[in-house]
């Protein structure tokens, strides 16, 4: 751990640097390639719950009963493929698609007959198929609402490039999130939405996070010659790097545990839906605010004119300092003209640089 603070400091001081603005296309290229496996998931169409297509719903109390066991009865009494998952109160969630014609009462008969247990131990919901898509056109609202405010927010608290890049790395998490939900065939339940909620709200706050500092370190830049914004932006991620790796393994431990111990290993099953939604979600919300977001900003403040101006000075700045560091080493005695300096630099040429002498030349000094 002292390594890793001591890691941290470094690169708060500027002493250790990622140039992460810098391979911005190799970011882009990964983050492409990730949306376009989420996207053939997207085509093979999500595996939506209950909630939202419509069905039944039978929960049996019963100490010791498992969940192969159940599957085995319900398959003798339906002709679909019903889902069957262990809660995590030990009770057994028997889902059946609202395509199966068999009857609720004839459902929980056989049930009840096959298993062993009273009729009354069996508790059936019949849920119809217009509760879910009322749900899903309040959670697709509630997401664009969201996505609005954010940008407005942004907009006034930074500026519009900062909205943009922000709402770009929100909606990559998103289709990085419902993408891999799709592939894994996972089924899509109300916590699941709640968690694809939860990951945007986490996302923006990272991202907001690494915006502060840049907008800090990029104060004033225009006024200076020694530093572009993409530095300075650089600089200022690298600043948050060890906060923003932090925060993301906190978050991220007790969700896996949710997903593969409560989720994989005791087999609550109902736990899987928000539990993958916030793994992937996280990670992606991290990945995108240091490789995402942050290189687009850089990318679009860069084409502003005075970034463009700035770009140049810097440029002219090094090339004299590169310059000048020649012509000390070489001893030739050539001293750069002013004209050769850029904005802001006239008149401050560096000790040696401006008196150097070639060698062998002799001094008038006696």
């Amino acid at each position: 751990m002292s390594r890793f603070s001591n890691l941290g400091h470094k690169l708060y001081q500027g002493e250790v640097s990622f140039d992460f603005v810098g391979r911005r296309k190799l970011w882009y290229s990964i983050s492409a390639v990730i949306v376009l496996i989420a996207g053939i998931g997207l085509a093979m169409g999500l595996h939506l719950g209950i909630e939202f297509k419509g069905g039944s719903v039978y929960t049996v109390t019963k100490p010791g009963l498992t969940v192969s066991q159940t599957q085995d009865a319900v398959d003798k009494i339906v002709s679909s493929h019903p889902l069957v998952q262990s809660t995590d109160n030990g009770k057994i969630r028997i889902q059946i698609s609202s395509e199966d014609k068999t009857t609720s009462a004839e459902v929980t008969g056989k049930l009840a007959q096959e298993l062993g247990v009273p009729v009354g131990e069996i508790e059936a919901q019949v849920i119809g198929p217009s509760w879910g898509e009322q749900i899903s056109n309040k959670a697709l609202t509630g997401l664009i609402i969201f996505m609005i405010l954010v940008t407005i927010y942004l907009a006034i608290a930074f500026e519009w490039r900062m909205a943009v890049a922000a709402l770009v790395a929100l909606i990559h998490d998103l289709l990085i999130t419902i993408g891999v939900y799709a592939l894994v065939g996972f089924e899509v339940t109300p916590g699941t939405v709640i968690g694809f909620l939860t990951i945007l709200g986490y996302s923006l706050y990272d991202t907001v996070v690494v915006f502060d500092t840049v907008k800090e370190n990029a104060k004033g830049i225009t006024k200076q010659n020694k530093i572009t914004y993409s530095e300075a932006a650089n600089a200022g991620l690298n600043q948050t790097l060890v906060r923003s790796l932090n925060t993301t393994v906190v978050a991220l431990l007790p969700v896996a545990a949710l997903l593969f111990i409560g989720g994989g290993l005791l087999g609550a099953g109902t736990l899987n839906d928000i539990s993958l939604a916030l793994f992937i979600g996280l990670a992606a919300g991290a990945y995108s605010s240091i490789c995402v977001a942050t290189p687009l900003l850089a990318q679009l403040k860069e084409e502003a004119p005075e970034m463009k101006a700035l770009a140049k000075r810097v440029a002219q700045r090094r090339a004299a300092d590169a310059k000048a560091a020649a012509a000390k080493e070489a001893g030739d005695g050539e001293e750069i003209a002013d004209e050769d300096l850029p904005a802001g630099m006239v008149g401050q040429r560096g000790g040696a640089a401006g008196t150097t002498r070639a060698k062998g030349r002799p001094s008038t000094k006696r």
